[in-house]
């Protein structure tokens, strides 16, 4: 794990525990964050696996929303305005058992930088629904067992309505 990669999981551990401390249970680790992709690591232990030894329904839908909110809280954070965001909806099909450590990637991270630089100049709502999947690397970085579509949607507060 790179510096740059460790000072993120410290970032998105830090938020999960002052905004939503369900996050912190999943462990989350970021693997990759680049300017089109965002990929977060949940490993498959104790808290995470369901009586089957694969990764519960949860614990990959945690995984999938900070796919997306992780690029979109480091924006935010760094833009330094008041931008709040959050997911109008949520769709996933589960492919598969993920029977191992699940990496959650989303490709389209230009979308959610689109959605937060619109924002930065307004204080209208705007959406966008973000693709991603996830996979088992340990069994195949290609094969996804799980797909997955949710609605961002980001909203600046700087602005008096």
């Amino acid at each position: 794990m790179t510096m740059e990669n460790l000072k993120l999981t410290f970032f998105v551990n830090l938020y999960g525990l002052l905004k939503i401390p369900l996050v912190l249970f999943v462990n989350p680790r970021v693997v990759l964050m680049s300017k089109e992709k965002f990929i977060i690591k949940i490993p498959l232990n104790f808290r995470t696996k369901n009586h089957l030894n694969s990764m519960y329904f949860g614990a990959m839908g945690v995984g999938a929303e900070l796919s997306i909110a992780g690029p979109a809280v480091i924006l935010i954070n760094e833009s330094k305005m008041k931008i709040d965001f959050v997911f109008k909806d949520f769709q996933a099909s589960y492919l598969k058992r993920a029977e191992g450590d699940v990496h959650f990637i989303c490709e389209d991270v230009e979308s959610v930088s689109k959605l937060i630089e619109q924002s930065k100049t307004s204080a209208e709502r705007f959406e966008k629904k973000i693709k991603g999947y996830a996979v088992v690397p340990k069994k195949s970085e290609q094969d996804p067992v799980m797909t997955f579509e949710l609605t961002l949607s980001v909203r600046n507060r700087s602005f008096k309505a």
